[in-house]
């Protein structure tokens, strides 16, 4: 990489934020890192239609001991919609992901995903086994048969870009019962393509469908934590057991947590990921 490959859009002080924009093969990549740079890396890797703000809430309590790393993955956020389609698939989000890090010069991660950002951090696992140490799952579903969120609560691509009810409306399934859709996560959603809140949508699945996801882990071997809100209205919350399967997994279920537990309880879930990722990073 030349220096001209990175554009910093804040400087970089150690343990400061820093916004950086990768050019990679798909188009341009925006990456934000907070905490100490020599402290042990995770990456956390958000679902579709959202981006790296989604975890805005969680960062917090985890540059106190780490380096955080969050991609904003093809047409997502801040990046850029993927010079052809196959940019939003599972496997070509993972060599992104993996990419971005070699850029930045990390050589090994606990890879954290909430939602299919799950499914991303797994393939990145399966791809790069050298540069993942361990891998922390935050409502991801494990197979499609434990996909419980009504066929109805979708965005109609004739009426592009959608209204605030509609897109309340669409994620309301993303959070307990009652919970507030916030504000910058409505407004995010409404500045991306229906190309890509879809692509990635039917990619997630695709990858879902083709293995389910305890299996493709067992067959990747490193140490797993499994999280997952007892209150979670797009996956069964008991298929949270399914990952039991995987051996020395570990599960826990957050009581009272819907399916976004990095917004709904940041605290009780930083405080969840730090016991795991302690015994994993060096």
């Amino acid at each position: 990489m030349t220096p001209s490959d990175e554009h910093p859009e804040v400087s970089g002080v150690a343990g400061a934020s820093q916004d950086s924009t990768l050019r990679l093969e798909h188009g341009d990549v925006h990456v934000r890192q907070d905490g100490p740079r020599d402290a042990p890396a995770l990456l956390l890797v958000h679902g579709s239609a959202t981006s790296s703000r989604s975890w805005d809430a969680l960062v917090p309590p985890l540059t106190m001991s780490h380096h955080v790393i969050r991609v904003d993955l093809p047409g997502h956020g801040r990046s850029a919609a993927p010079v052809d389609g196959r940019g939003y698939e599972t496997p070509e989000q993972a060599r992104t992901l993996g990419t971005a890090l070699d850029r930045l010069g990390v050589e090994r991660v606990v890879a954290v995903g909430h939602s299919s950002g799950g499914y991303a951090a797994t393939a990145l696992a399966e791809q790069r086994s050298d540069l993942v140490a361990a891998l922390a799952l935050i409502s991801t579903g494990p197979s499609m048969n434990a996909f419980i969120a009504p066929e109805t609560a979708v965005l109609d691509p004739a009426r592009w870009p959608p209204t605030d009810e509609g897109i309340r409306q669409f994620a309301s399934t993303g959070f307990r019962e009652g919970y507030d859709v916030p504000r910058e996560l409505v407004e995010e959603l409404r500045g991306m393509t229906n190309q890509a809140v879809t692509a990635a949508a039917r990619a997630a699945s695709a990858y879902l469908s083709q293995r389910a996801l305890p299996v493709r882990l067992t067959a990747v071997g490193k140490p797993l934590q499994v999280i997952f809100g007892d209150q979670d209205r797009r996956w069964r919350p008991s298929s949270a057991a399914d990952y039991r399967a995987v051996p020395g997994a570990r599960v826990d279920v957050l009581t009272g947590a819907g399916h976004t537990p990095i917004l709904e309880e940041p605290l009780r879930t930083a405080a969840l990921l730090l016991a795991f990722v302690a015994l994993h990073t060096t």
